[in-house]
């Protein structure tokens, strides 16, 4: 970075506010969220040289999503860091190089002020990215890489390619898509905005570096794992969309979008009223629009703040930076001794200043101490015993407790992602000793069948699995939850020595229910 001594104290100031935040408000002692605890599996048996399974001795499943985010982990366990420090560690190291990323591209490309430009960047550092650290998610990871896609494709955009921003470009998006499938979506929409900006003999070399690694990289990490998981896409995909446009998911997407970047919104509106900034607004839109429609083809089931559009934050900061430039002469009326583009980014600044504000008072993530962890915990005393347990409840059950697990819901389960759900039969064939599901019923309130289909999904999936619980003698252990009509409940099987000493544990386990915080209640024993 060009005038690196004078950055210095900014980056310096935004990396302890980003600590101070973190100490303060952000709950580094809560288990992880249960989709983060699903990758986690995953990674620690990766690193115990089982491959990437579910569990352990059984065939591969391509279940954690976050590929190269989870070898990642694995990797530094295999080198003697415990599983929680790994994964918490990649995301918040990866948080702060994003923060400088975005400080960078606004330094260095576009020469704006480092005061106001470390301000705009608080927006990002107190952001949501340490919420999604605190989860043990891997969404600031891919946010980096995206990031850094995003920032060359600046740089050929501005100051025109060469051979060697062709290829980083190339090869930070494909990083981007090995880290998430999405990614191969994003990074070909920051290509489309190279093109539309730099027309085809502008851009010829960047296009032809970014499609050679994908086809020969890119179509050789895809043969392997295809060969490797035996099936091309990942298992996810299968079970949560498919080739179906979803409405409801698309909605989703575009809103979490929005509040994200509300702040800058107003940039882009008076970049469309310049004409000097009116095409680059365009253009900076396809990735920003484009990523956000893609999610019309997937469920946002575990959509946890946003975090599936998270890596648009810093791509709409950074795009903000030329906007913010190109608009002085433009908007800006003159006021004391400061330059049209200095008034401007002094506005952005403040804007900042109440958008760090705004999304902290709307956006507030965090979650709270779980009873499935406490749960886990007890029953990992049974972990060398063979037993085996079938839960919809598939991150920290599975993780902590070291059973093999079925996942019924079927994430982590080919079989069950390709028939599109599961029965009787399949789960007589697993032979689970310790049955657990989420349903929106209780011993206090029937059964009720959903109105709207993925709901309907889920509904019969517990009913399969209550069904199959009381026609083959299981015993109810608890039903707990905040209320009667939310609660998750467990069924053991009767006929193995340890059966009534879990079920003894289950009951007297200090259950919290993860949404509140409060003491769940075992329905199972109100009268």
């Amino acid at each position: 970075m060009r005038n690196l001594p004078s950055d210095l104290p900014a980056l310096l100031v935004l990396l302890i506010a980003t600590l101070v935040f973190a100490a303060v408000f952000v709950d580094f002692s809560v288990s992880p969220f249960e989709d983060a605890a699903i990758l986690m599996r995953y990674a620690g048996h990766l690193a115990g040289g089982h491959g990437i399974v579910w569990n352990v001795g059984e065939a591969p499943v391509d279940g954690a999503t976050d590929f190269l985010f989870m070898a990642v982990v694995a990797l530094l366990v295999k080198l003697g860091v415990a599983l929680e420090i790994a994964t918490r560690g990649i995301g918040f190291a990866s948080h702060l190089l994003t923060v400088g990323v975005v400080y960078a591209t606004a330094r260095r490309h576009f020469r704006l002020p480092a005061l106001p430009v470390s301000i705009a960047c608080s927006y990002l550092a107190l952001g949501p990215g340490l919420f999604y650290v605190s989860a043990y998610f891997g969404t600031p990871f891919f946010a980096l890489f995206a990031s850094l896609s995003w920032c060359v494709a600046l740089h050929i955009v501005q100051r025109g390619e060469s051979a060697s921003s062709a290829l980083g470009f190339a090869l930070f998006a494909l990083v981007t898509a090995l880290i998430r499938p999405e990614g191969v979506i994003l990074s070909a929409l920051m290509l489309g905005t190279i093109l539309f900006l730099n027309g085809w003999r502008g851009s010829r070399r960047t296009t032809i570096s970014y499609l050679a690694v994908f086809l020969i990289v890119g179509g050789a990490y895809f043969l392997w794992r295809w060969h490797y998981f035996g099936f091309p896409l990942p298992n996810a995909f299968y079970k949560k969309g498919g080739a179906h446009i979803q409405v409801g998911s698309l909605q989703s997407s575009v809103l979490m979008t929005i509040k994200l970047c509300m702040p800058l919104l107003p940039v882009f509106a008076l970049g469309l009223l310049s004409t000097r900034t009116r095409r680059l607004v365009l253009a900076f839109s396809i990735p920003l629009v484009g990523f956000a429609a893609a999610f019309a083809v997937l469920s946002d089931e575990m959509n946890y703040g946003a975090r599936f559009q998270y890596a648009l934050l810093p791509i709409a900061l950074m795009s903000c930076w030329p906007l913010v430039a190109g608009l002085g002469d433009a908007v800006a009326p003159r006021f004391g001794g400061l330059l049209p583009g200095q008034r401007l980014v002094l506005a952005l600044a403040t804007v900042a200043m109440w958008a760090v504000v705004y999304l902290h008072a709307t956006m507030r993530l965090g979650y709270h101490r779980d009873g499935r962890y406490d749960v886990a915990v007890a029953l990992s005393d049974y972990a060398d015993r063979g037993l085996r347990v079938a839960t919809s409840e598939s991150g920290l059950l599975p993780l902590y407790s070291r059973w093999t697990a079925l996942d019924t819901w079927g994430l982590s389960d080919s079989w069950i992602a390709h028939h599109g759900a599961i029965t009787e039969e399949y789960l007589g064939r697993f032979g689970p000793h310790l049955i657990v599901f989420h349903e929106f019923f209780s011993p206090l309130v029937p059964p009720r069948e959903p109105r709207d289909a993925r709901g309907r999904e889920w509904f019969e999936m517990a009913m399969v699995l209550k069904a199959y619980a009381e026609k083959n003698g299981y015993t109810p252990a608890a039903a707990y939850g905040d209320s009667p009509y939310d609660a998750h409940l467990y069924y053991v099987r009767s006929d193995f020595p340890e059966s009534d000493e879990i079920v003894r544990r289950i009951r007297e386990t200090e259950y919290t229910w993860y949404r509140t915080g409060r003491k769940a209640i075992n329905y199972l024993g109100v009268p």
